[in-house]
């Protein structure tokens, strides 16, 4: 029953210096409405491109070009990427001057057809001298910058919802840019074009000031939508998706989301034995619509593969999902490394993630793929009888509210829960714990294909751990030799001597002080090295119930920030309120 009592929030409201806290519990409104009263600033937009000084130059083919300002800003864009990996991409440099070409001048069009003859130097060190010089701001410089960030954040960074003063996430509207996305995207280096008012949908309440536009501008519409939660809304140009201004992390409706899906996902574990079976009953079917379902299903729950949603042709990348999967994106293997059968799959996932696995299926599962792959070519759909709406239709039939990512976070939750029972031991040093409990997030990191690419500057920061490691050893061995000495010479001179003691006791506190720091310097290195091309963050605040790290902190005696830092603790405010030391996912 603990889980099922009232759902409670906290807030922090800060009036002049003082803070009061503020505890509140809300009805619940008729299904579908998520607030009353809604009233906020509007987005806050970027500043306007300011011209490059005179001093500067952009040139091409060895001349100086005086560039239209349209053209100039997004050779700009260019000009501050020229010392990352990107501008180097083919795919990257071709996308990147086709649309730069669109905001040129004719006379520009005519002139520019080379972007190998472009010169960027001088725009490029103009922009490493303004990073620089905000470096090497003088404290006062920071402090009236933070100010004036402060007084953006206090002017547009807050809303009133239901009269509740709520924190906006993110208020501000991405500047243009260039577009880099994830993997191999090959849409990257796509002009993001800026965004005006009049791409803008603002929502609020009828009965609220509705936000002014900036002046000489017009909101593209003004709605008073009750059912959503987001702000304001509009559409991106290069994959033509919706971006929303919505609530911050920590906000009640954020928190109360939050915790209704991970009590769906708690929900599966009650009926998740009698889907598997179902699902194992259906290899068999005698329809093969309910056969590829079955398949897919298996490979949902045990791979933790996304569903995959349907897109036009040629709209975003070739990334593909469970349902979308085709023929050619797997290898079946009658024996392996070992094994049988197993299935090698080879494909695009998620934001142009591969995924690359090699896993052992049961025998039924095997043979099935067999049979859907027979007198199909390699671009054709394994799974050709089934849809991700098919899917999801059947999904929720099982079990109210299932979909293919409820049971990703299920299967997530639950492998972190058990890996950490299995890891980590009571008496365990703080820093052999939380090794323990990033080795069970990397499990799921990997189940959950989060990969990321290792940091630049890794192998250097490995080389300074590992100096720091060095000098820790020698100030180790040192230690031990005076505690030593401090020994012998006690010894020598008896028990009468309280000073020789005292020495030795000092001398064998340093010698555990600089085992502690050596053991947790090299903890670090072998959780940095593990953890250098997975990616933690993702599963941490998207797919693992935080009320399983809350209790494990409990019970382990670790310090809930070991685990969350400010933004997630705000974020998961109300399953650190709530948690006991015994909750079981």
């Amino acid at each position: 029953e603990k889980e099922r009592r009232p759902f409670i929030f906290h807030y922090i409201l800060i009036f002049s210096s003082c803070c009061f806290f503020v505890r509140w519990e809300e009805e619940k409104y008729e299904d579908g409405v998520k607030w009353k009263f809604l009233e906020h600033k509007g987005p806050y937009f970027p500043p306007e491109y300011q011209p490059l000084p005179d001093n500067v130059h952009f040139y091409y083919d060895g001349k100086k070009v005086k560039l239209s300002l349209a053209a100039e800003e997004v050779a700009l864009f260019f000009a501050q990427m020229l010392d990352h990996e990107y501008t180097t991409k083919k795919v990257f440099r071709e996308n990147f001057f086709k649309d730069w070409r669109k905001e040129m001048t004719q006379e520009e069009r005519l002139l520019i057809k080379d972007l190998d003859k472009c010169d960027f130097g001088e725009m490029h060190a103009m922009h490493t001298a303004k990073v620089e010089a905000r470096r090497n701001m003088s404290k006062e410089e920071k402090q009236a910058l933070k100010e004036a960030n402060q007084k953006i954040v206090d002017e547009y960074g807050y809303c009133l919802l239901d009269h509740h003063k709520e924190r906006i996430g993110n208020f501000k509207i991405e500047p243009p840019g260039l577009f880099r996305g994830r993997g191999e995207h090959p849409k990257q280096g796509m002009l993001k074009k800026r965004i005006q008012p009049e791409d803008v949908i603002i929502n609020c309440s009828k009965e609220s000031k509705i936000p002014v536009p900036p002046a000489g501008y017009h909101w593209k519409e003004v709605r008073h939508d009750n059912t959503v939660t987001w702000l304001a809304s509009w559409t991106e140009n290069i994959q033509g998706s919706i971006k929303y201004i919505m609530l911050n992390a920590n906000s009640k409706l954020k928190g109360e989301k939050d915790w209704e899906k991970y009590e769906v996902a708690r929900k599966l574990k009650s009926c998740v034995d009698g889907i598997r079976n179902q699902y194992l009953l259906d290899l068999k079917s005698k329809e093969m619509g309910v056969r590829q379902r079955a398949v897919a299903l298996y490979f949902i729950d045990k791979l933790a593969l996304r569903a995959g949603n349907e897109k036009e042709e040629g709209e975003t990348a070739d990334t593909v999902g469970c349902c979308s999967l085709r023929v050619e994106h797997i290898t079946l293997h009658e024996q392996l490394e070992g094994s049988e059968c197993v299935v090698e799959f080879d494909f695009l996932g998620k934001d142009s993630i591969r995924y690359y696995n090699k896993v052992p299926v049961i025998k039924k599962v095997f043979k099935n793929l067999k049979l859907f792959m027979e007198n199909k070519q390699p671009g054709d759909d394994l799974f050709d009888r089934l849809s991700t709406s098919l899917l999801n239709k059947h999904l929720s039939s099982l079990m109210p509210g299932l979909t293919a990512k409820v049971f990703r976070t299920y299967n997530a939750s639950i492998t972190l829960q058990q890996q950490l029972k299995e890891l980590t031991n009571q008496s365990d040093s703080v820093a052999e714990k939380l090794l323990s409990y990033n080795r069970a997030n990397r499990a799921v990191a990997i189940l959950c294909n989060h990969q990321r690419a290792p940091p630049k500057t890794f192998e250097q920061s490995m080389a300074n751990l590992q100096v720091k490691i060095d000098a820790r050893k020698e100030q180790l061995s040192l230690a031990k030799t005076e505690l030593k000495q401090a020994k012998k010479e006690a010894k020598a001179k008896g028990s009468s001597d309280p000073k020789r003691q005292t020495l030795v006791e000092r001398k064998k506190a340093a010698v555990k002080r600089c085992e502690e720091q050596l053991l947790k310097m090299e903890v670090q290195a072998t959780d940095r090295e593990e953890n250098k091309q997975i990616a933690l963050g993702t599963s941490k605040l998207n797919y693992l119930d935080p009320r399983i790290s809350v209790a494990w902190c409990k019970n382990m005696e670790v310090p809930i920030e070991k685990i969350y830092n400010k933004t997630q603790r705000d974020k998961f405010a109300w399953a650190i309120d709530m948690t006991e030391a015994d909750f079981e996912f």
